[in-house]
């Protein structure tokens, strides 16, 4: 008798940002005074007028009913202005589909695109989820790795290097999660024209294109080689920009033949989006960025703070990230040394010993392609940043 679970859903991992999120959350309802290091959420709440659109949206009878499945009219509408406004690329609204949240956008994308056996770059360090949604669609994530000393961005050589007859797109993702490294708009340029040059579809992430710090500005590739718009799908959301992670309202954009597949396949798996959370959205993307300016100066506060923490634990080289609110730090130095009696191998033993000593919780390497490192969010208070980093220092000094 065969296994009662499919092939296709059993080998999918479990989320691990999620799985040690919930961990964390777990033993601090048991009244355990753990720190989370682990999501990918901004801890301030959802901007008071975006949620007062919704308030309102839900008194509103037009929103209790089915609405076209890939996105209100307006909301449509009003991301194609954003997008212009924001990152200079110019779409209509029929160039866009609205998703039940980023995730939902990436999936699609490659449900779309890919056949059976079709091969997709992956950029290493990657976030958990592109190599599983690539592998469900059908497709085979080939990875290319980029370490610190690169300062985790991939090059055209290496690329190319990896390129096959079977490769059909390349994932882009700059700001990066999990690094928090951008790309100079050279690079950029570099990978988006040799994509050109080989037919290549890109699938580019720009969900974190508002935060980036210092001199660091996120670069879209279809506006700087926009002879390649045409092999192109930006996937977006309001969940980062806006700290609106639960509502789940994402978006892709790309030509309108893809576009429409999508909208097709969408409208059998999940029809619309949340009427009252699109409306939200619209709210959102309408808006002006103040709320977002006043999130990223505490974002870039605490990320200086953790960049020099973690370089000052003997061991750990933390390259300082400029994009997202990640920090990517090596911890290759750390590991093969005795700590309270344990000798963590890996940077995933290295991340149950933190857990179980101080009650820290971080994410290793092995969940973004890259073992030999962890990801910590700096999207967390001052305090309980300063605390939890300083538990780790105690730890590994």
């Amino acid at each position: 008798m065969g296994s009662r679970i499919s092939a296709r859903i059993g080998a999918i991992s479990e989320s691990a940002t999620l799985a040690v999120d919930a961990k964390a959350k777990a033993l601090k309802a048991a009244g355990r005074p753990v720190i989370g290091f682990g999501a990918g959420e901004p801890d301030f709440p959802t901007p008071d007028y975006i949620v007062e659109a919704a308030v309102v949206a839900a008194r509103d009878p037009k929103n209790h009913r089915y609405s076209p499945a890939g996105g209100l009219p307006e909301l449509k509408q009003a991301i194609a202005d954003k997008t212009k406004r924001d990152s200079g690329y110019e779409v209509e609204a029929a160039q866009v589909l609205v998703t039940n949240g980023g995730k939902h956008a990436v999936y699609n994308a490659f449900a779309t695109l890919l056949d059976p056996g079709d091969e997709v770059l992956l950029p290493a360090p990657y976030w958990t989820t592109y190599p599983e949604t690539i592998r469900l669609a059908g497709g085979v994530p080939v990875e290319v790795f980029a370490d610190e000393s690169q300062n985790y961005s991939v090059t055209v050589e290496q690329l190319e290097a990896t390129r096959t007859p079977r490769t059909k797109a390349l994932l882009f993702c700059s700001p990066s999660n999990p690094t928090g490294a951008v790309d100079s708009p050279e690079a950029v340029e570099a990978i988006a024209r040799w994509a050109l040059e080989h037919d290549l579809w890109v699938i580019t992430d720009e969900i974190y294109e508002h935060l980036t710090y210092g001199d660091a500005k996120p670069t879209s590739i279809p506006v700087v080689v926009p002879e390649l718009a045409d092999k192109t799908i930006v996937l977006n959301g309001v969940a980062k920009t806006y700290a609106m992670t639960g509502w789940r309202v994402g978006w892709l954009i790309g030509p309108k033949d893809v576009v429409k597949a999508a909208t097709n396949l969408q409208s059998h798996q999940t029809s619309n989006v949340c009427n009252v959370a699109q409306r939200a959205a619209l709210a959102a993307v309408s808006g002006d960025l103040t709320a977002v300016d006043e999130m990223k100066k505490a974002f870039d506060r605490r990320r200086r703070t953790m960049v020099r923490m973690l370089n000052e634990i003997p061991g750990v080289e933390c390259p300082e990230p400029t994009g997202a609110f990640y920090a990517y730090p090596s911890v290759k130095g750390v590991l093969g040394r005795e700590i309270n009696g344990r000798t963590p191998a890996t940077s995933a033993e290295l991340a149950d010993l933190i857990l179980d000593e101080v009650e820290v919780a971080v994410v290793p390497g092995e969940a973004f392609g890259a073992p030999g490192y962890l990801r910590l969010s700096y999207a967390l208070g001052d305090e309980d940043l300063a605390e939890g980093l300083g538990r780790i220092a105690k730890l590994l000094s």
